[in-house]
């Protein structure tokens, strides 16, 4: 699992974790009883704070995403795959739904709006069907 952080990008390092960790269950990289990295491994992997990896796993745990194993660590959750991928559903909505404010507040209508989107879906088709 390659999980990677952005300080500069305005989203909260333990958010951006939780977001990837998420992304990773929903995807089915990380599965159902798979243990992952320790609070001190994660911290030292993305050159991060343990306090802020020990956050994002609290909170993962809370959501039932994460479970602890006594002597053995911290492991996904079976049924979390299902919450991640309607977290992901959300989150990705979320986003969409702040470019299209920004691009209305910016003077685009609709119909400029909607070509531009039927572009960019097309391109990150193609895109992703490159990749696979």
């Amino acid at each position: 699992m390659q999980l990677s952080i952005d300080p500069d990008n305005g989203i909260p390092i333990y958010e951006q974790l939780i977001r990837q960790i998420k992304y990773a269950v929903a995807e089915g990289i990380l599965m159902p009883g798979q243990v992952i990295p320790s609070v001190r491994d994660m911290a030292k992997q993305l050159t991060v704070n343990p306090n802020t990896v020990q956050r994002a796993y609290f909170q993962l745990q809370s959501e039932e995403i994460l479970q602890s194993l006594r002597g053995r660590g911290v492991a996904v959750c079976e049924g979390a795959k299902k919450q991640c991928v309607v977290d992901r559903q959300q989150i990705l909505a979320e986003r969409l739904s702040a470019v299209l404010d920004e691009a209305i507040r910016g003077g685009l209508d609709e119909d400029r709006l909607r070509t531009m989107f039927e572009k960019a879906l097309k391109n990150a088709i193609r895109s992703g069907e490159k990749q696979s």
